[in-house]
């Protein structure tokens, strides 16, 4: 704040709130939820206001009376002038009907508070003038997150309210508005009937053991929503380069087996189909990040920052278990709880799935049907609590040979199975579970659509 500026304030507003409380005792379950304490700059009617509040929290009447005695009580009723001004008070509101606005006035001018506050903490970061920059530019993000997720609150709301939101914001599918993407599709329609799509602040943990196809699945979903919805993706890939992850989406894209891609050994007409994918894949909204060893505090930040410029539609982090802990001397099943819930939480904030790529830890070998189960996650526990969809990746051709699979199976009514992938729902917060099939082709890494029918959960 410059020398002689006064901070934001309306004391008339803060009156006029106080003024309602005491003429209209009711006044006070419109504005307790939203109104804090610290929003008045007024000493005096902060304190006030805490007695309103301390008479709310005991169930007790509010009124001029019992007001007064409250602060007599805690020996503040002549520090704020007595009687007498909480009878001015009374007098400078006719009626407590506009209580939420007069509130909303204090609020909002607390807010502006707050910025400047804040602008203050973010002056003394940089002159510390600290070696760790991105840690510093994390802190001051955080610093004005606050102030955001001050001014976020949300109460109680009839459903009348919410289904006129719903209709006037999200609306139906079939009334999507040009240019907005609600439900991202993961351009598998088996998938996409059973879930609807990824839906917005939804946290997807798409799990499998070690080279079963996640990463590959999760990059089709990824160029599938930017190049068919034109949705902007963020990519964390905290496993693969970009270099690596441009290659696969480039072998995807074009059918030119992964292993000619990568070495650069390709004949003329496959170069021109590289070049074609390439053109595709250029236009579409996918924004990469290959930092290793990343917090989840980085990648939020980073997300935000995206957020803020470009409205990211999915986020996908390749994978869970790579994402560091702070180092708060925590066990590992603790930093992937707090991990999952950081995810969460961002998926809400954002309002934008999450789909976080993770591994399943070694049981699945040890098990006579090697299909995965939630137990498996590793690190469980909070990643299947907090995700709200998980899907495994599941293939018989990984642990069957064809003359293995010949003496359990008739080879003539059940093929052996070569490259279909069980996608399982073993989680789905709100829809059933099963499972469906995808058929994986190694060379170009790619998954793609077998069959339309829906397999039922066993």
């Amino acid at each position: 704040m410059a020398e002689g500026r006064v901070p934001p304030h309306d004391i008339e507003a803060e009156e006029a709130v106080i003024g309602s409380l005491l003429i209209d005792p009711d006044a006070i379950l419109r504005v307790q939820s939203s109104l804090k304490v610290d929003d008045f700059l007024s000493e005096t009617n902060r304190a006030i206001y805490q007695a309103c509040l301390s008479l709310y929290q005991r169930n007790e009447v509010i009124n001029q009376i019992t007001v007064a005695h409250e602060l007599m009580r805690q020996d503040k009723l002549e520090q704020v002038g007595g009687a007498a001004f909480l009878s001015h008070l009374i007098g400078s509101v006719p009626t407590s009907l506009h209580a939420e606005y007069y509130a909303q006035i204090v609020s909002n001018t607390a807010i502006m508070r707050r910025l400047i506050a804040a602008a203050r903490q973010i002056e003394t970061l940089g002159y510390e003038a600290s070696p760790d920059i991105e840690a510093s530019l994390n802190r001051a993000e955080d610093i004005l997150f606050q102030v955001r997720m001050r001014r976020d609150t949300r109460d109680f709301i009839p459903i009348r309210d919410a289904l006129g939101q719903y209709f006037e914001d999200a609306g139906p599918p079939v009334a999507e508005r040009e240019g907005e993407v609600h439900a991202i599709a993961t351009g598998f329609a088996s998938l996409d009937e059973f879930l609807g799509g990824l839906q917005r602040s939804d946290l997807v943990v798409l799990a499998a053991r070690p080279s079963l196809g996640k990463t590959s699945l999760a990059l089709n979903i990824a160029r599938s929503a930017a190049v068919n919805q034109k949705a902007c993706v963020a990519f964390c890939s905290l496993e693969m380069s970009r270099e690596a992850v441009v290659q696969r989406l480039l072998s995807s894209e074009s059918g030119v087996d992964s292993k000619k891609v990568r070495l650069g050994r390709f004949g003329e007409m496959e170069e021109a189909r590289i070049m074609e994918a390439s053109g595709v894949l250029s236009e579409a909204p996918i924004y990469i990040d290959d930092s290793p060893q990343l917090r989840v505090m980085d990648i939020r930040s980073k997300i935000r920052r995206l957020h803020f410029e470009r409205s990211v539609d999915l986020i996908i982090i390749d994978y869970l278990q790579l994402i560091q802990g702070d180092g708060k001397n925590e066990t590992r099943v603790q930093e992937i709880s707090k991990i999952t819930r950081s995810l969460k939480a961002l998926a809400r904030e954002l309002n934008t799935p999450v789909l976080a790529v993770s591994q399943l830890s070694r049981a699945v070998e040890w098990r006579a049907s090697h299909i995965p189960q939630l137990s498996d996650l590793r690190e469980s526990g909070s990643i299947e609590q907090d995700a709200d969809v998980v899907l495994f990746i599941y293939r018989d051709d990984m642990y069957y040979t064809v003359e293995d699979w010949s003496k359990l199976h008739d080879i003539e009514k059940e093929p052996y199975p070569r490259g279909i992938a069980d996608i399982i729902i073993a989680k789905h917060r709100n829809g059933p579970l099963g499972q469906l099939k995808l058929r994986f082709v190694g060379k170009t890494a790619r998954f793609v659509n077998l069959e339309p029918e829906l397999m039922p959960a066993k």
